[in-house]
């Protein structure tokens, strides 16, 4: 401990009595037992709506991916085919997790709707929130992208409503048109 205490490596607390003491959590980090906690990282969130559009995900990706490489960022990928009006993403749940645990410093998307087609605000405000820095690469996309992708997520909408409301009729049954 001493020899520690000499190379830097550890300062020890003087009692009244001159003798050392060494906080725990500074040994465990000398003989290895925990490690220090990793920098925050850049985010680079890329999704599409369906399966079909699985090249234009390799494509995004690699250009979040390009991006992060000329500012000389170390990134994690996260990417999700999933529509952009599910509120239940694997993804996005992924990455507000890592938000609230304080892993993420920078999210890079490359425009708004990847991140959610509704509530966009709400997302980046939470972000701001936890002091992370939202950067989106392209304000809008190729407008007939967006319209395919747009009446995508509106029949995503309306078989979910279909499907409450025809699964709450279902179990009901209409007395009046007995025969």
């Amino acid at each position: 401990m001493i020899n520690w205490e000499k190379e830097g490596l550890i300062t020890p607390i003087r009692t009244p009595k001159g003798r050392r003491r060494y906080k725990k959590e500074d040994i465990e980090k000398l003989l290895g037992m925990i490690e220090e906690k990793s920098k925050p990282k850049v985010i680079l969130y890329a999704r599409v709506s369906t399966k079909k559009q699985e090249e234009y995900l390799g494509n995004q990706i690699r250009r979040l991916e390009e991006y992060a490489n000329l500012q000389g960022w170390q990134y994690e990928v996260i990417s999700e085919i999933a529509s952009g009006v599910n509120e239940n993403r694997r993804g996005l749940l992924k990455l507000l997790n890592k938000i609230k645990r304080g892993e993420v410093q920078k999210v890079v998307i490359e425009y708004p709707d990847r991140l959610a087609r509704f509530g966009f605000e709400y997302l980046k405000f939470f972000m701001e929130s936890f002091g992370v820095e939202l950067i989106v690469l392209n304000g809008e996309e190729n407008e007939q992208d967006v319209n395919k992708e747009l009446a995508e997520d509106l029949i995503a909408i309306v078989t979910s409503f279909a499907a409450r409301i025809y699964g709450q009729k279902g179990g009901k049954r209409d007395d009046n048109n007995t025969g």
